[in-house]
C-alpha cells in the first residue's frame, strides 16, 4: 500500500473541474481523539450577468459592425514596405506568424506603430488593424506612441545591474533628456550578459560601457555617430569562426584596446596563440 497522499482527491478534481460550486471536504477538528471530515457547500455570488467578475463582458458589443479587413484601393501602402512584409509572409507556414517582422518593418517607416502603419501592414497581411493592435501592444519593442527615431535600450536585467546598468540608464537619460529624437528606456535583458553593462543604440550593442564613456555615448548618439566603435559586440571575438567580423582595427587590437578578432579569411589578429578561442 503507497503511503503517497494524492494531492487532489476524486472530490476535489471534481471542485476543480466543476468549479466551486460543488461541495468540496475540510478536515475539522472533532470532539473525540480523530479527525472528522465535513462537507460544506461554497456559494460564489454572481452578478446580474452570470458572471463571477464584474465587467468581463463589457468589451462584447453584438450591435457593433464586425471588424473588417482594410479594402487595398482605399489604402496606399509604399512599395518598398509591401514588397518587406510580403517577403516576411513567404518565409512561414502561416503568413500571421510575420506580423511582428512586418509591424516593425512599418515602425522603421513610421517611427513607430501608428493607426496609418498598422492599417498599411493591415492591408498586405489581410488581417484586421485590431489584431495588429493587440500585437503591438504586446511586444514591448514596438511602440504604440510617437517616440523619437533614434532608439537606445539599456539593459537592466541582473547582470548589468549588478555591474552599473542602473547608473548607465539614468545617467544616459539625464543627458538626452532634452533630446526629442532619442528614445531611451530600460529593457528587461538583451541578451549580453558577457559585456554588461551594455546598451542597444538602434540595434548596435555596445559593452562594456564605463562611466568615463557615458558622456562620449551620449554625444555619439545625438550627433547619430557610430557608437564607442571599440566596444561594440560585432568587434568581440568568438569561437565560432564565421560568426566574427572583418575589418576590425589592427592598431587597436595590438594597442590592447579591444582584444583579438577572428576573421573569416584568416587566423586571429593579435597575440592569442589559440585559433578560435573566446574571450
Amino acid at each position: 500500500m503507497s503511503l503517497r497522499r494524492d494531492p487532489l482527491g476524486p472530490l476535489d478534481r471534481e471542485a476543480v473541474r466543476q468549479g466551486a460550486d460543488v461541495p468540496t471536504r475540510v478536515h475539522v477538528p472533532g470532539d473525540g481523539d480523530g479527525i472528522s471530515g465535513e462537507l460544506f457547500h461554497h456559494e460564489v455570488h454572481r452578478f446580474a450577468d452570470g458572471s463571477r467578475v464584474p465587467g468581463w463582458r463589457e468589451g462584447h458589443d453584438p450591435g457593433k459592425d464586425a471588424a473588417e479587413v482594410p479594402d487595398p484601393a482605399q489604402v496606399a501602402v509604399p512599395e518598398d514596405l509591401r514588397a518587406e512584409i510580403e517577403d516576411y509572409m513567404s518565409r512561414y507556414p502561416d503568413p500571421r506568424s510575420a506580423a511582428i517582422p512586418a509591424l516593425a518593418a512599418a515602425q522603421r517607416l513610421h517611427g513607430w506603430c501608428s493607426p496609418d502603419a498598422i492599417e498599411q501592414v493591415a492591408c498586405v497581411m489581410r488581417l484586421t488593424p485590431g489584431y495588429l493592435t493587440a500585437v503591438a501592444g504586446f511586444y514591448d519593442m514596438l511602440e504604440t506612441r510617437p517616440v523619437g527615431r533614434k532608439t537606445v535600450y539599456v539593459c537592466t536585467n541582473i547582470s548589468c545591474s549588478l555591474r552599473g546598468g542602473d547608473e548607465l540608464l539614468a545617467a544616459l537619460k539625464g543627458q538626452l533628456a532634452d533630446d526629442p529624437d532619442v528614445n531611451i528606456r530600460g529593457f528587461e535583458c538583451l541578451g549580453a550578459c558577457d559585456i554588461a553593462p551594455m546598451c542597444s543604440v538602434d540595434g548596435v550593442y555596445v559593452g562594456p560601457v564605463d562611466d568615463a564613456e557615458i558622456p562620449v555615448l551620449a554625444e555619439q548618439i545625438a550627433a547619430g555617430a557610430d557608437p564607442l566603435p571599440l566596444k561594440q559586440l560585432v568587434r568581440r571575438r568568438v569561437a565560432d569562426t564565421a560568426a566574427n567580423s572583418d575589418g576590425v582595427e589592427v592598431e587597436a587590437i595590438e594597442a590592447g584596446t579591444i582584444g583579438p578578432v577572428l576573421h573569416t579569411d584568416g587566423p586571429a589578429t593579435g597575440g592569442n596563440d589559440i585559433p578560435g578561442a573566446a574571450r
